[in-house]
């Protein structure tokens, strides 16, 4: 069971995906304005947010830039009726780990939900413990804490999760649509998401994120992760 925020303005909407939380086993509670959301998560941190985009005062992007901030490890799943590419690229970049337009399947956003709080729930015993290392990059797969040069990295869940994933296959080349499939566990989607993911990634563990030399772009096929010499 999670304690779940849902942020969101629309009357209907709220009610249905937190009744949907609810019956899924999940503790639910809502709010209906950024600054209210902001305040919640201050106060007491739940353990995912489901984030509409537009919202009175304080918008979506603005709210998940603050929590990006604050509390870089908490899962944010936004929820808007903005379906052109460029809008959900944008929610992906400022660091949403999913995606859910409107209109929507309640069961899909569950799904969605559920998917990311496995990830963030995901905990290994210590004989399966192990440590990930690219260079300067370290991963810890039990604690799930990545760090550079001994330093923390800011990393969201589904970066951790990319950047783990690619530490485990070094010099292996991967299709978005197989990086969607092992890293997100979906068989459909925007493949835009790995690419707004891998960008993301590159910005906090690249020395220089615009000649990127650890995670490689592999023209017509993917990305791969080169360890260094």
């Amino acid at each position: 069971m999670a304690q779940v925020l849902v942020v969101e303005d629309d009357d209907t909407v709220a009610n249905v995906v937190v009744g949907y939380l609810q019956r899924n086993g999940h503790t639910a509670a809502r709010v209906a304005d950024g600054q209210a959301a902001l305040d919640a998560i201050a106060t007491a941190p739940p353990d995912l947010v489901v984030l509409d985009l537009m919202l009175p005062g304080v918008d979506g992007l603005e709210v998940c830039r603050q929590v990006r901030k604050d509390l870089p490890n908490l899962p944010v799943v936004m929820l808007t009726a903005l379906s052109e590419p460029d809008d959900r690229i944008v929610g992906l970049e400022v660091g949403a780990d999913d995606y859910v337009t409107k209109p929507f399947s309640p069961r899909e956003l569950i799904l969605r939900i559920e998917s990311v709080l496995r990830r963030t729930a995901a905990q290994q015993t210590p004989a399966q413990r192990s440590t990930l290392t690219a260079g300067a990059i370290t991963v810890d797969t039990a604690a799930r804490r990545a760090t550079k040069h001994g330093q923390e990295l800011a990393l969201t869940v589904r970066e951790l999760d990319l950047l783990s994933f690619l530490l485990a296959h070094p010099g292996q080349a991967f299709s978005r649509e197989q990086l969607m499939k092992e890293v997100w566990g979906w068989t459909f989607g925007d493949q835009s998401t790995v690419t707004v993911h891998v960008r993301r990634l590159r910005e906090k563990v690249e020395d220089d994120p615009t000649n990127p030399t650890l995670i490689q772009t592999v023209w017509g096929i993917g990305y791969r992760l080169e360890i260094p010499a």
